[in-house]
């Protein structure tokens, strides 16, 4: 399928890096004019050099900070939210505020954007959220992480139904090679992707270009709605 987003708009909220730097890369080469968000803007700027990705500062736990972005960028195309706090862990383990951090960032934070931003998107504008595979396999130490993700899935369903016709449409990460697992020792992390990789039916780790590429799909299916995309290489069914 050949893409272009010509003369539209995409804001990406998330860090610079990773699956959210996928994502910005990718619909910029498709002609888009993208602006970058998160909540630190100048870090976000300094990891770009495009004149064509402009940065912004926002908290999506705070809905005047959400609002305030609305008012800044205007009319607006496309949303994706990457954004995610980290809520790992045993529910022994668990406090209260981590788990309403992961909650705020990655449910609440999405409906302030539906919330402040669909009003300024047009009728064949559409949102991208994220989920996760954890959603559909539940394992040990990924409880608040599960529910979040599963929230998400109903969230996008509930949400495409609300703003259609808007399009709301999620993406369900599984095993992704983002650095996000390097904190783990390089030996540690190989024995880790040999054992996910030779379990998966895909036989591999995703990639974050493999998500920016269902991203992009997402964002210009005009017959795609209330879906959550996933991309885990089978992960859940094994």
């Amino acid at each position: 399928m050949s893409t272009s987003f010509e003369g539209s708009k995409v804001l990406v909220v998330g860090r610079g890096s990773g699956i959210a730097r996928a994502t910005v890369l990718a619909v910029r080469a498709a002609g888009a004019e993208v602006v970058v968000a998160g909540r630190d803007g100048e870090k976000l700027a300094a990891a770009y050099d495009d004149p064509g990705i402009s940065a912004e500062t926002v908290d999506l736990t705070d809905e005047a900070s959400v609002a305030a972005l609305g008012e800044r960028l205007g009319r607006v195309d496309h949303v994706v939210s990457t954004a995610s706090a980290r809520a790992r862990g045993q529910i022994g383990d668990l406090a209260p505020e981590t788990v309403l951090l992961s909650f705020s960032t990655k449910v609440v934070g999405p409906i302030l954007l539906a919330k402040h931003l669909a009003p300024r998107m047009p009728e064949d504008g559409s949102f991208v959220l994220f989920s996760g595979s954890s959603a559909q396999k539940p394992s040990i130490g990924m409880l608040a992480v599960a529910a979040t993700n599963g929230a998400v899935d109903v969230l996008t369903r509930s949400l495409a139904v609300e703003l259609a016709p808007i399009r709301v449409n999620a993406v369900s990460p599984g095993t992704i090679d983002t650095g996000a697992y390097d904190a783990l020792g390089e030996e540690k992390k190989a024995a880790l992707f040999a054992q996910r990789s030779a379990s998966s039916p895909a036989r591999r780790i995703g990639t974050p270009d493999d998500i920016a590429d269902a991203v992009v799909f997402a964002l210009a299916s005009p017959f795609l709605t209330g879906v959550s995309l996933s991309l885990d290489g089978g992960e859940p069914l094994v």
